[in-house]
């Protein structure tokens, strides 16, 4: 059907650019040949032309188309597995997000439960520190009025008291040093 219509392509127009002198004239063409029109010539010559660029180019065109067809289809495969491929690593690399962000929010959450935690034990750590220096405080007071105590009474009995107001005897003295001694 396809060369039925093609031939009818390449016909028609000769036959319509195919013509005779209007005037009535013999041709020289008519003269040498006897007919008025080379058209049936050309035609069977334009046919075997036709049929030996047919014979000679067809499987060469047809393999060229082929061969484009099969790299086409080729580009087109590979063009896919690439494609494929990035969808897969989108994928994965919205997989990775996902589970990195989870992880993010664990690691969050245990370090606001660690930070409670410490500020607990800095706390409790602190009310013992203060606990502990309120005693020393107090012990430090207790201390200072002692010796304030002290230094009052050795003040009042130096000033009052002489050496000359003890009278010590040996027997006494002897007595109060071998009660420190022992």
């Amino acid at each position: 059907m396809k060369k039925l219509i093609l031939l009818s392509l390449l016909v028609v127009p000769a036959m319509l650019l195919a013509s005779g002198h209007a005037s009535g004239e013999e041709s020289r063409y008519f003269l040498q040949t006897g007919r008025e029109s080379d058209f049936w010539p050309r035609v069977i010559n334009f046919s075997i032309f036709a049929a030996l660029l047919y014979y000679l180019v067809a499987n060469p065109i047809k393999d060229f188309f082929k061969g484009r067809s099969a790299a086409i289809a080729q580009q087109l495969k590979e063009i896919e597995e690439k494609l494929q491929a990035a969808k897969n690593e989108k994928k994965e690399a919205q997989a990775r997000l996902k589970a990195s962000e989870k992880r993010a929010n664990e690691i969050i959450a245990d370090a606001e439960k660690e930070a409670v935690i410490l500020s607990e034990k800095i706390a409790k750590t602190n009310e013992n520190e203060i606990l502990l220096l309120e005693k020393q405080f107090e012990e430090k007071i207790t201390l200072e009025e002692r010796k304030s105590a002290r230094e009052t009474i050795d003040e009042v009995l130096s000033e009052n008291i002489t050496t000359e107001d003890i009278n010590l005897d040996e027997s006494k003295v002897v007595e109060i040093i071998s009660k420190k001694v022992a």
